[in-house]
């Protein structure tokens, strides 16, 4: 790594090499058996350099000679790119925070015995019910992760981190009706997943849906699952960039320290939280924990070096890295609302329970506006019956400002995470 960062610095007025070593494998079981097995693995360098202020980005996986090829392709480059006085790179940190991110243990099992453990949750959902009549895409997949990165600054960072990930689709039939249920739960400790448990939720999650119907409009009291609240949060979280406020796409613009959101209510950034969860960001700073809001007042925005340096701010750790073919920009690291007390899915006995969203795309991150389709339960004096086929609409801003209380299940979709909230006035449009 230090090699091809002397190799090219010179050439630039300032440069950051990033290097990604990562190694993959995928395994997906079918009517009891193994069906498909994919091994890969992934090395290259990323290059971003200035010349005469004008910033540029590269990447090769050629493992010969990759300085040579990263400068080939910078320095075509230069004469092209526009000038910008504010592009700079991340300045050196001593330290970093301690993570124990790798299960090498884990790694170690046999693709043997990782097999067999797939194998027995894709038969714990096929024999739960007779109605379950199909399990697809039932999957293990496996990462094992090594990045550095460097930059003529003197900032020189490594880390590493595994990821277990289990999948699996249910579908449940009875009659002309047909349902069906996907689900994934992930883990850096391998021994953080039960697959067999996994397996029975999504099979009794299946089969409670069968002969689901349209539930009456109107404006409900009710609880939004991790899930759902993660999708809402995931809109909602645009407007906490920094990119977003330099562009004038938040509603949030000169809202620090103003009550934006329910009482109580605290929202965390983490770049040692979630599934992408590491040391250091994509420019090599630290992972730190950022308050995003607190008590329902929102006190910061989320900043990499870039954007903090045009808005006179100190970067919050706040650089993602899609792949090694694309730079690093302003982004969430690991975003998520923080767990109340109680089990609050346990206790509601009347109202709805949201389990999903569909198209959540759809969303205006900016006026916060969404209607998309969900999916559920209606609660009747504590009988629950399944609804589907309804639409869910309304704003994101008043949503977490009508959040009256939070349950224990802190769960991570992504890079964003929740538990279940109770939320007033959730509007349906049915039958």
């Amino acid at each position: 790594m230090k090699k091809v960062l002397d190799a090219i610095c010179g050439s630039f007025d300032s440069c950051e090499v990033f290097y990604l070593n990562e190694k993959g494998k995928k395994i997906e079981a079918r009517d009891g058996e193994i069906c498909a097995a994919e091994f890969k693995e992934e090395e290259g360098y990323a290059l971003r350099a200035i010349k005469d202020s004008r910033p540029v980005f590269s990447y090769t996986y050629d493992r010969e000679d990759p300085a040579e090829r990263l400068l080939a392709n910078a320095k075509a480059l230069v004469p092209v790119m526009e000038r910008d006085e504010k592009s700079l790179f991340a300045p050196a940190c001593a330290h970093y925070p301690a993570s124990d991110l790798r299960d090498e243990r884990g790694l170690a099992v046999s693709d043997e015995e990782k097999k067999s453990t797939l194998i027995d949750m894709e038969r714990t959902i096929r024999e739960y019910d007779r109605r379950i009549t199909a399990v697809r895409n039932c999957e293990f997949q496996e990462v094992d992760l090594y990045a550095a990165i460097g930059n003529s600054n003197g900032l020189l960072a490594t880390g590493r981190r595994s990821l277990f990930v289990f999948s699996a689709m249910a579908v449940a039939t009875e009659g002309n009706e047909e349902v069906s249920w996907y689900d994934w739960r992930w883990s850096d400790d391998l021994k953080g997943i039960d697959p067999v448990r996994m397996g029975l939720d999504i099979a009794e999650k299946i089969v409670s849906m069968l002969f689901a119907k349209q539930i009456p409009t109107g404006a409900y009291e009710g609880i939004l699952t991790a899930r759902a609240a993660s999708d809402l949060l995931g809109i909602l979280s645009e407007s906490f960039l920094a990119e977003n406020l330099h562009k004038d796409k938040t509603q949030l613009k000169n809202k620090e320290g103003t009550r934006c959101f329910a009482e109580g209510l605290r929202i965390i950034d983490s770049g040692m939280a979630g599934p992408d969860a590491f040391a250091f960001d994509g420019e090599g700073v630290p992972s730190r924990k950022n308050t995003v809001v607190e008590n329902g007042i929102f006190q910061t925005f989320l900043y990499d070096t870039y954007f903090a340096n045009k808005l006179g701010k100190a970067s919050t750790g706040n650089s993602v890295r899609g792949s090694l073919k694309s730079p690093p920009k302003c982004g969430a690291r690991g975003i998520y609302i923080e767990k109340g007390s109680r089990d609050i899915l346990a206790s509601i006995t009347n109202g709805i329970v949201i389990e999903d969203l569909m198209g959540t795309h759809t969303a205006n991150p900016i006026t916060g506006d969404f209607s998309v389709g969900c999916l559920g339960y209606i609660y009747r004096d504590g009988t629950k019956e399944p609804f589907q086929g309804v639409m869910f609409s309304g704003n994101v801003f008043d949503l977490f400002k009508n959040i009256r209380e939070t349950g224990t299940d802190l769960t991570f979709y992504g890079p964003v995470g929740s538990p279940s909230i109770y939320v007033e006035g959730l509007k349906i449009s049915g039958t």
